[in-house]
């Protein structure tokens, strides 16, 4: 996929690339509720979260752009009683200055492959209910709304709904 004459790659994340994936997070954890932290996170607390991805077999796959990180995405462990085992959970992020330009799509895209090459059966995803924009996103990639939990996240002096999305794959 190309932009304004500059192509993006949707590619595995390595170690190396975890200062951008950290920029981009921690941009969703001031400033959205994408993210229920409530503080920005470490580059230690980010190492940390993708050796556990790496180590149990789970893709961090993330878009590049002339060298820019500019999104990334993962899926992991939805629930970690063994019957729960062909489900699993994403998460997806997209700096803000490239939202809306098709590379969520991409790296969902990427994600949704690799569950269906992988075994999986469903994928899931949580939802801040405010986030329309991500909730029309799930949607036109074939996500429906299964259920809404009500005020169970607080920030920004705010009670905060997570909508759960499923695909079955």
């Amino acid at each position: 996929m190309s932009y304004d004459g500059t192509t993006t790659a949707i590619r595995l994340a390595a170690e190396t690339d975890l200062p951008g994936i950290l920029a981009i997070y921690n941009e969703a954890v001031l400033y959205s509720s994408a993210s229920y932290d409530l503080e920005p996170v470490s580059l230690e607390d980010r190492r940390a979260w993708y050796r556990a991805r790496v180590d149990a077999g789970f893709p961090v796959t993330l878009a590049e752009l002339d060298g820019q990180i500019v999104g990334f995405g993962s899926y992991g462990t939805f629930r970690a009683k063994p019957g729960y085992r062909f489900t699993v959970e994403h998460s997806l992020y997209i700096g803000s200055a490239w939202r809306g330009r098709g590379i969520g799509s991409a790296i969902l895209a990427d994600l949704v492959l690799r569950a269906r090459a992988a075994g999986y059966h469903a994928m899931i995803g949580g939802v801040d209910s405010a986030n329309q924009g991500s909730l029309r996103f799930h949607q036109a990639q074939g996500f429906v709304e299964i259920g809404r939990l009500r005020e169970v996240g607080r920030k920004f002096d705010r009670w905060l709904d997570l909508i759960f999305v499923e695909l079955i794959l």
